[in-house]
């Protein structure tokens, strides 16, 4: 009776205390968001700036390498870092993404960068939504999008080589695709996940949080990026 009692107690515990854990997963997002869009308008605003690390190919792949070096950091070791090295560190992540996205503001035309934007959040914003009430499981659905961006990275190589209007076409639609089908996996394994945490007031919570934000950030980028080059208008 007793093991019942507090059985019932945690799952209410857990339902209350998930959907505030999913918020702080959203806002963790929106400010790097926020944080990423900032930084990218204020570099393209600076030909100083944007000179030294879009201008040169050292400056380049130094921001390349440092991109990805933080987001290798954050996903395999988050659990052995402070909240605040983790925060910190996503917080720099979506500056040096700004840096880089910079061009965008170059090449792009603000009014189709402001109209993709809300096409991406409305997009993201279903198909998260999807993943958060949906009961199905999406394993194998995952699983096929990991094997399609696989695909994407293969083809996105070959584009290197081989300049074809077709293959630029399929690489963007295909990544629309397979980003959006993550978008819904990703969110049913941080709800999960967020099942699994006691409290949201925790270090250990908020840190849980900020990687989820990660996950979903890189869906909602990707998902820009495709949208973008086709539908934005170059300047």
């Amino acid at each position: 009776m007793y093991s019942d009692e507090m059985t019932a107690e945690r799952e209410k515990s857990l339902s209350i205390n998930m959907p505030g854990l999913m918020r702080d997963v959203y806002a963790w997002m929106a400010i790097a968001l926020v944080v990423t869009g900032f930084s990218a308008w204020f570099v393209s605003e600076s030909p100083t700036i944007s000179g030294l690390f879009l201008g040169s190919r050292m400056g380049t792949i130094t921001l390349i390498i440092a991109t990805f070096a933080l987001v290798w950091r954050l996903s395999s070791a988050m659990g052995r870092m402070s909240l605040k090295s983790a925060a910190a560190m996503f917080l720099v992540y979506s500056v040096l993404n700004g840096i880089t996205f910079s061009a965008i503001f170059l090449t792009y035309t603000l009014s189709s960068i402001g109209g993709v934007f809300f096409m991406t959040a409305g997009t993201f914003g279903i198909m998260s939504a999807y993943g958060y009430v949906t009961k199905a499981d999406l394993s194998k659905m995952g699983n096929m999008c990991l094997m399609g961006l696989f695909g994407i990275i293969l083809a996105t190589v070959l584009g290197f080589f081989f300049d074809s209007t077709f293959l630029q076409l399929l690489i963007s639609y295909a990544g629309i695709l397979v980003f959006t089908g993550l978008t819904i996996y990703d969110t049913q394994s941080i709800k999960r996940l967020a099942l699994t945490y006691h409290s949201r007031a925790t270090d250990e919570g908020q840190k849980v949080a900020i990687l989820g934000a990660l996950t979903l950030y890189l869906d909602f980028i990707n998902i820009f990026i495709y949208l973008l080059r086709l539908f934005g208008d170059r300047k």
